[in-house]
């Protein structure tokens, strides 16, 4: 068999630059990172299926299986990074540096590097024994949109009985986390000579209104929302940016506000989004067609995994480490409407992640690797 080494598997992940960004100057497709993960994983013998992200050019998800028919384990990850402070970084982002028992490089926990953790506990596994399905997930622009995994949630063509997130948790199963949501609210006034302000409509006054409201809603999440497993445990609004108006001199026609709101498991999105529009509905009827409320992207709801699930009592035991929440997002919530119980494990911790020189902890290779073996033998061997 021809494949990388552990080592090789890792500088040949880490050196195809796949970025997911809003910014179009950034963006770049994952293609060469699928194509990739592809080959290696038909040598083991698998059988791949590379699907064009629907509505979003130049993005792929792969779905690499191993057997057939419903049920066993899925791996997952994402094959996308963040965009990179290139005069931060002590070494090339794109070449995997290895000094002071650490791998350097972007994407080596956040994280393509699990990728190949996996690819190398199969090529030391006895596939032909395996009685039920093994698959690998790799999906496009988590960092984004996380278009790839909503389009694997709204095609359903897999039904896994568990799957595992490789996103870096220090190895200490996630089972529970926040969504997002980011809303914009745009006021249109009407603009005018400052010598007259009653002559037009000022924006930023109307949004001052508007952010009075909010404040109140900030209260309600408080008051009426209650989850002990967060160290913060109730939704958060966050007034994230502001902007209106363009001169002293000129009553300010237009002002925009950006908040992100993170609801907890068992409050729905669409919750909290009728929440905050109801709380301007008294705006709306005194200022008739100037205030405008929309998803700056599609909101990312929470997740929980089942609180019995086997999983749970597994992987516990598996890396003796008691299962915990987490404050960020994943693509779990969209996983796990395959109908399969779903947690988030990885190597790395998040603190390494989403900055200049990223880097995975050796002391992690061998601990991952026995665990990722385990669980495919816990789930895909009768």
């Amino acid at each position: 068999m021809s494949l990388p080494t552990f080592l090789n598997l890792y500088r040949d992940l880490i050196a195809l630059p796949s970025i997911s960004s809003t910014d179009t100057s950034w963006d770049q497709s994952n293609l060469t990172v699928i194509n990739q993960l592809a080959t290696w994983l038909e040598e083991l013998g698998f059988s791949n299926e590379i699907t064009e992200v629907p509505n979003v050019a130049g993005k792929y998800n792969l779905i690499s299986t191993y057997g057939s028919g419903d049920g066993g384990l899925l791996l997952a990850g994402h094959t996308d990074t963040v965009p990179y402070d290139e005069a931060g970084w002590e070494t090339d982002p794109f070449t995997v540096v290895e000094k002071n028992n650490r791998l350097y490089g972007l994407g080596t926990i956040d994280m393509k590097g699990f990728f190949a953790f996996v690819i190398e506990v199969l090529k030391n596994t006895d596939l032909t024994k395996l009685d039920k399905p093994l698959r690998i997930l790799a999906t496009a622009d988590e960092e984004t949109t996380m278009s790839g995994a909503q389009a694997i949630a709204t095609q359903k063509s897999i039904k896994p009985d568990y799957a595992i997130i490789g996103e870096p948790t220090g190895m200490v199963p996630v089972v529970m986390h926040k969504g997002h949501m980011s809303e914009g609210i745009r006021i249109t006034g009407h603009s005018g000579h400052s010598s007259d302000p009653e002559k037009g409509l000022n924006a930023i006054e109307i949004m001052h209104l508007v952010i009075g409201e909010l404040k109140k809603v900030q209260q309600t999440f408080k008051d009426k929302y209650h989850n002990e497993h967060f160290a913060v445990p109730y939704p958060t609004l966050n007034f994230g940016a502001i902007n209106g108006g363009d001169s002293p001199n000129r009553i300010c026609g237009c002002c925009d506000l950006h908040i992100d709101m993170r609801p907890i498991p068992g409050i729905s999105t669409n919750e909290l989004f009728i929440t905050v529009k109801n709380s301007l509905s008294e705006i709306e009827k005194r200022y008739p067609n100037c205030v405008d409320i929309h998803h700056l992207h599609e909101p990312i709801p929470p997740y929980q995994c089942p609180q019995h699930s086997d999983l749970i009592n597994q992987t516990e035991i598996y890396t003796g480490n008691k299962a915990q929440s987490a404050n960020y997002c994943t693509e779990a919530p969209f996983i796990e409407q395959l109908g399969c119980d779903t947690i988030v494990l990885g190597p790395g911790h998040i603190a390494q992640a989403h900055q200049p020189n990223e880097y995975l902890d050796l002391s992690f290779v061998k601990p991952t690797q026995e665990v990722i073996n385990k669980l495919i033998q816990r789930y895909c061997v009768i």
